[in-house]
């Protein structure tokens, strides 16, 4: 597999006690989604993707703790600190209208209603009260403009096979 066929879910940032558990920082929303996905790839800096099975996870205070097979002390899982945690698009969920994977819109042509291109879509961030777009401009890859992602209101219309976004948004804001 290339590497863009992995998405990427967290990494591992610690250790948990001495049997082996890891902490995780999970992207995933709710953090704990990340536990729901029972075949990982976990990648070391500077190694390929690796399978592994996680065997269970649970919420522990303010962390994502994760038992993975074969890891079964602190040493092992100290050596995992640090790595990347991924799935492969075959595990997603299929998602109903208007529903979108972030990995499937980046990348798209964003326009405007009128027909005003402003770029491609960067990349997203969640704001806690709506996901954000980064539209990149064609033609100087320094002009970014970040966008609300407000199906309706911002964001008229996506069209995965078209590879387009159109907004309502004034190209000079």
């Amino acid at each position: 597999m290339s590497q863009s066929d992995y998405i990427l879910l967290g990494n591992i940032s610690g250790v948990a006690g001495l049997k082996g558990l890891v902490k995780v920082f999970s992207h995933t929303e709710p953090r704990v989604q990340i536990t729901q996905y029972k075949q990982w790839f976990i990648q070391r800096k500077g190694e390929d993707w690796k399978a592994v099975k996680l065997l269970n996870g649970r919420v522990q205070g303010k962390n994502i703790v994760v038992q993975l097979d074969g890891v079964t002390d602190r040493n092992q899982a100290e050596a995992l600190v640090g790595s990347r945690i991924a799935i492969t698009s075959d595990q997603l969920k299929k998602l109903g209208n208007n529903e979108y994977y972030w990995k499937d819109l980046i990348g798209l042509s964003v326009e405007t209603k009128e027909g005003v291109q402003l770029g491609k879509l960067d990349w997203i961030f969640n704001s806690g009260s709506n996901d954000v777009f980064i539209i990149k401009d064609n033609d100087d890859k320094r002009t970014e403009r970040m966008l609300p992602f407000l199906l309706d209101d911002v964001i008229i219309s996506i069209d995965l096979e078209k590879s387009l976004i159109v907004v309502d948004w004034d190209p000079e804001f």
